[in-house]
């Protein structure tokens, strides 16, 4: 299971790689959940980071369904050098709209690099919003030509993504994406207690943000102790869940 930390600065991502995580996620936390960062900070990161073993990811925000504009920033995403571009399906309201626009998204990064791992983003919490349900993202995603799905949280309250969906619901999604073929990654203010039940579930990939910051808090600075504290507990065959 790969470890996506979610930084929004250089030094922030150079305490994410210090810390030894797989995968330093480029956001903007004042945009939203998945919330795009600027151009030239996706540049800036990858250049700070230059020959350290990590891979570039970077989001293009809580999309609405404009297909083109999620075009566009998919491949601004893709020249600025990521390597995984996620895209939040937050203002599709079904499967064909979510198809539409994923399919845009991957022709966009893939035309420009055959390699890149194209993300379809949906929210555990879609309920609180009237959002689509996370089998609709595994279904249009797939179908778009997607390489990984995956779950976060749009509001961030502190309800987390174990609050949101079920055991089941959960075992469910990441069953049918990966019959599909489809990696899958799991994150939504997610906490240390939480991943002996992660762990169950075998995402290939986990994100947090919240859980490897000063006091705990997303809207502080991450921390190279915390980063490596999870990086070990992820990797452990079993783990202490106590905090």
């Amino acid at each position: 299971m790969k470890v996506l930390i979610s930084p929004i600065s250089v030094e922030e991502a150079l305490e994410v790689a210090e810390g030894g995580a797989d995968i330093v996620d480029i956001k903007n936390v004042k945009e939203g959940s998945l919330g795009a960062n600027f151009p030239w900070l996706i540049r800036d990161v990858i250049a700070a980071l230059r020959g350290r073993d990590v891979i570039f990811s970077a989001t293009l925000g809580d999309l609405p369904y404009k297909p083109g504009t999620a075009a566009l920033a998919a491949l601004g995403a893709t020249t600025a050098g990521a390597q995984y571009v996620k895209a939040g399906l937050y203002g599709v309201r079904n499967y064909d709209e979510a198809r539409e626009l994923m399919k845009a998204v991957v022709r966009a990064c893939k035309d420009d690099n055959p390699g890149t791992t194209v993300v379809a983003a949906g929210y555990a919490d879609y309920r609180r919003f009237g959002g689509i349900d996370p089998q609709t993202v595994v279904r249009a995603g797939g179908d778009a030509g997607a390489d990984l799905v995956m779950v976060d949280t749009a509001v961030k309250d502190g309800k987390t993504l174990f609050d949101a969906l079920s055991t089941g619901e959960l075992e469910e999604f990441v069953g049918e994406a990966h019959d599909r073929g489809l990696q899958v990654a799991l994150a939504g203010s997610i906490r240390f207690e939480h991943l002996d039940d992660l762990k169950l579930l075998e995402p290939d990939v986990v994100g947090v943000r919240g859980c490897v910051c000063s006091a705990y808090d997303r809207s502080t600075k991450i921390e190279a102790s915390l980063v490596r504290k999870l990086v070990e507990a992820v990797n452990m065959p079993s783990i202490a869940t106590a905090r």
